[in-house]
């Protein structure tokens, strides 16, 4: 019979006697430096008088230790089930299948006792009959006995025996309704062992440079001990006790307010800090944090008068890089108290920078954790896109203190009912903070970008899933951004007024539980006295609906008839806000405002009286509909497209006119040929819009953009998609318009620069417009390098562009047409290149750029420049941002990922089973670059599906089986 105790002088060999007072009555103490099993038990690390064991308890620890030292090694409690090797098919979770817990954890203290190689976690639980539940039964907690030892473990100060108390299986641990007091209640401390040094995964407590931190969503706690790690259980986790080494980690964090710190008694050099948090919370949202930190501070005053203290910590050499981010914070602060009656709750608001994180960032309950590359900013080391991503991602986690945090998910499959609302607010606010306009085509290219092509392969799944095997691999564009478009259609549909009152009555209903995305559709419904049940058909459709319209003008009657026509894969009509104005074709004038048409029928036709002459209609204003608009002939009316550039009044529908044209004559190079009639259009909206004195600048910038390669691809639906073909006919395109404007072009960019010149640097709308702008410019002026001479001239250009730079973001235009250059710029590239390296001086944000300018670049020897990066020094696949800014950016770079010899895909395989070793989160997900190989052309899909089936003979972690396995349906 296998060993069922251990003893727990084997794992603390120098730790506090300093107690800390249960919230159930007792006090929890940290041994002293001793192993010795001869002492009282009463001595025994974290044992209270209450807690004690029995002399029988007692002989059976010294006896287990004997035998464990006699046999030279450590026996847990869960040993048996962590040395289980069989090979058992992924477990896949349906939401049919959800069920309440039948008991729950409503209170929780946690001691972390963090030394040199291992961790031990101490947890007394305050367990109760769930009252939401079918009554009181088993205890079901989950744990990874992969990296979760399990030391001891007792219920109201009995140790539990195998069989008798509990049973373990692989991932659960359940605790027998009769080792429990009759109504369910109880107190469980448990005793746990951990190695956050060796955890790659990134998920649970791990080490990453100078600190130890934690991710827990989705299913990260586990990793840390065993628990009810799913999101219905919301408990108070009322004292969190963290213990480290004093010099090596003098910051200690966890979430909620501060209760008190201290130098630990009898133990020389260690320190301890308590928190508490007062709002019950999943253990999705826990963290702690002990690092060697730097820090800034500032203070927030809510509209009720409270003082908050906001601190914002990161590794010592980038603290002059957390201004941006502060400000960003209490910029959003103020925004949800304005928009939407949303205050602070805690004293204390902290955020800490981890280089080594998996997200972007993450909204743990009064401590976010977030990625450096969203929070670190700088003039000389970020963009200006990075600054928008910091003040948008710092806005995404205040927010989601209330939709995420204070109102919760029920299970994982309502993810989106947290992420999709929050990032919402997050686009709301940044494009309150900016330009709406231009924050409306930014999140629109994204989504077609990113979103429509996910809804169009493989990982096709609705906003809510109906299924998962790993829930990791659900943090998808369409959980979030499309998730997104469904929360704006609410606000399309009943207005902003209607919209808060549907948020008002939300938080009132499910302030402090966990609901479901069906609860928040009826406060929508409920606030504004409406029907929305066939609404709520989005939350379980796949794919990309498609709207077909077709219209008529009746000149007698002065009646303009708009017929739309929907098709989805919903087996009944969605319920889909189409926003539409009307244009005069005479006079040219707006003579309808936009208007909401509810299409909620297969075909529908909406009529427009009054008119006096023929209109153009302008239909998806504003992109009212995640949705494909095409015109029921199929065939694009290029006249009235070239009108609506001209002459609409909606900034996003003047902006998708010309995208559409360029479209048009990127295809038809496609084909082989140019039409002059859609290249006349074409110029003339270009050469419209570049002289156009009083448009704005980032606005410009991106009319005058082409469509990306990946938004061209999902316009080819239903035709084999050849991305080598669609770079070079988008860029034969990009070349003939370049060369027809050249002179053009290089006034704007001369004028431009002389108005730029001088001017302080600043990260506003005018500033980063001017930016956006002359670096499109330059985009056209260095793409013209046929001959010996062009190259010569579009080298020097890019080089004087570096050399006069203000900050990153004209650096990385410079160095992104350098990347591409070769012939007679050459040279140029490779010594701007070496000397953008040196001049990062080691920052880890500016090396990923520098990685990633080299992995997109138009070469025709990329593969091998990349492979050579691979064994770079500063080159690592443990970072995930190191590893993003390489691999993934690679399997972007579509000319090269797809050359015909199939060794783009063999390199991305390879990668992505290496990875899988170390980091299941981020071999997933760069696994789906091969997933989509039936959109391709026969030869190409082959090579694709062969990688991906080399890939499922292996033995891969349940995150990539199940993106692999989807891929090969």
């Amino acid at each position: 019979m296998r060993l069922t105790r251990a003893t727990l002088s084997l794992l603390l060999t120098s730790t506090s006697s300093r107690s800390f007072t249960s919230a159930f009555g007792s006090n929890l103490h940290s041994s002293r430096a001793s192993s010795s099993l001869s002492r009282p038990l009463s001595s025994l690390p974290f044992l209270s008088k209450k807690h004690r064991h029995t002399p029988s308890s007692a002989a059976l620890l010294l006896a287990n230790h004997q035998i464990m030292t006699s046999r030279g090694g450590s026996t847990y409690l869960n040993s048996a089930v962590a040395s289980v090797e069989e090979e058992t098919a992924p477990t896949e979770y349906f939401r049919k299948d959800y069920e309440p817990l039948t008991n729950i954890v409503t209170k929780i203290n946690m001691e972390f006792n963090i030394q040199d190689g291992k961790t031990i976690v101490t947890s007394e639980m305050k367990i109760e009959a769930n009252p939401n539940g079918p009554g009181a039964g088993d205890l079901v907690l989950d744990g990874d006995e992969t990296c979760v030892k399990l030391v001891s473990l007792e219920v109201d100060g009995k140790a539990l025996s195998e069989g008798d108390d509990y049973t373990l299986s692989p991932g659960k641990l359940v605790i027998k309704k009769s080792a429990l007091k009759d109504d369910g209640s109880g107190t469980l401390t448990s005793v746990v062992e951990i190695v956050p040094e060796e955890n790659t995964q990134l998920s649970g407590l791990y080490k990453s440079g100078p600190m130890y931190c934690t991710q827990c969503e989705a299913m990260g706690f586990r990793r840390i001990t065993y628990y009810p790690d799913r999101p219905d259980n919301m408990a108070v986790f009322e004292h969190i006790k963290i213990e480290a080494d004093k010099d090596s980690y003098p910051v200690l964090l966890s979430n909620g307010n501060f209760v008190e710190k201290g130098d630990v008694e009898g133990s020389e050099g260690r320190h301890y800090a308590v928190w508490s948090d007062p709002f019950p919370k999943p253990s999705y949202l826990f963290c702690v944090v002990a690092g060697d930190l730097g820090s800034i501070k500032d203070s927030y005053t809510t509209s009720s008068g409270k003082d908050v203290h906001l601190e914002i910590f990161s590794e010592k050499e980038n603290v002059n890089k957390l201004d941006y981010a502060m400000e960003s914070l209490k910029r959003s602060m103020k925004w949800d108290e304005d928009k939407f009656g949303l205050e602070y709750d805690l004293g204390i608001y902290n955020i800490v920078a981890v280089n080594d994180f998996n997200m972007g960032a993450m909204e743990n309950k009064g401590l976010n954790v977030f990625n450096t590359a969203y929070v670190l900013a700088d003039p000389s080391t970020a963009t200006d896109t990075d600054y928008e991503r910091v003040e948008g991602v710092i806005g995404h986690e205040y927010f989601h203190n209330w939709t995420g945090n204070r109102v919760t998910c029920r299970d994982w499959f309502q993810l989106t009912l947290k992420e999709g609302l929050t990032v919402f607010r997050d686009q709301e606010f940044s494009g309150d903070m900016g330009s709406n306009a231009v924050k409306r085509i930014e999140d629109v290219q994204s989504l077609r970008a990113r979103q429509f092509a996910e809804d169009a392969g493989p990982m096709s799944h609705p906003i809510r899933p109906e299924s998962y095997i790993s829930m990791d691999n659900f943090y998808t564009a369409t959980v979030y951004s499309k998730g997104a478009e469904i929360i704006r259609m609410y606000n399309t549909m009943l207005t902003e007024e209607g919209f808060r009152k549907g948020m008002d009555l939300y938080f009132e209903r499910h302030d402090g539980t966990g609901v479901t995305c069906d609860d928040f559709r009826a406060a929508m419904a409920d606030a504004n006295g409406i029907d929305l049940d066939q609404f709520g058909l989005w939350y379980s459709t796949p794919g990309t609906p498609t709207v077909t319209y077709d219209s008529e003008f009746d000149a007698e009657k002065g009646v303009f008839k708009l017929t739309l026509t929907q098709k989805s894969n919903s087996d009944t009509p969605l319920h889909i806000p189409i926003s539409t104005g009307l244009i005069d074709k005479v006079t040219g004038e707006e003579v309808v405002a936009t208007k909401v048409l509810e299409l909620k029928e297969e075909t529908q036709t909406f009529e427009f009286d009054g008119l006096k002459n023929d209109v153009i209609p302008s239909i998806l204003r504003g992109f009212s509909a995640p949705v494909k608009l095409v015109p029921a002939s199929g065939e694009m009316d290029e006249e009235a497209l070239a009108f609506l550039a001209a002459r609409d009044t909606d900034g996003f529908n003047r902006w998708e006119a010309g995208q559409r044209l360029f479209t048009s004559l990127v295809f038809q190079e496609l084909d082989g040929a140019m039409t002059e009639t859609t290249t006349d259009y074409v110029f003339e909206a270009f050469k419209r819009t570049l002289a156009d004195t009083n448009m704005d600048s980032s606005i410009k910038a991106y009319a005058l953009t082409l469509p990306s390669e990946s938004t061209l691809a999902e316009e080819l639906s239903g035709s084999a998609v050849d991305p080598v073909a669609i770079h070079k006919s988008r860029g034969a395109v990009r070349k003939a318009i370049a060369r027809k404007f050249h002179s053009e072009l290089q006034a704007a960019y001369e004028s431009l620069s002389k108005e730029m010149e001088g001017k302080d640097f600043k990260v506003d709308a005018e500033a980063v417009g001017q930016r956006r702008l002359r670096n499109t410019i330059l985009g056209y002026l260095t793409v013209i390098k046929e001959t010996a001479e062009e190259q010569k001239a579009a080298a020097e250009l890019a080089v004087n562009h570096y050399e006069t730079a203000t900050g990153m973001t004209d650096k990385m235009a410079a160095l992104n047409a350098l990347a591409s250059m070769d012939g007679e710029g050459a040279t140029s590239r490779d010594e701007i290149m070496q000397r953008f390296y040196e001049e990062a001086n080691g920052d880890a944000l500016v090396l990923n750029k520098w990685f990633s300018v080299q992995a997109l670049a138009d070469l025709p020897d990329v593969l091998d420049r990349v492979k050579a990066l691979t064994k770079h020094p500063d080159f690592t696949m443990s970072n995930p941002n190191r590893c993003r800014s390489l691999i993934s950016a690679f399997a972007m770079n579509a000319n090269a990922f797809h050359a015909e010899d199939g060794e783009g895909y063999k390199f991305i395989a390879e990668s992505v089973a290496a990875v899988d070793k170390l980091n299941p989160q981020i071999s997933s997900r760069m696994g789906t670059s091969l997933i989509q190989w039936r959109k391709y052309g026969e030869e190409r899909a082959a090579l694709m599906k062969g990688e991906l089936q080399k890939l499922s003979e292996q033995k891969l972690s349940d995150d990539l089986f199940e993106v692999v396995n989807r891929g090969l349906k």
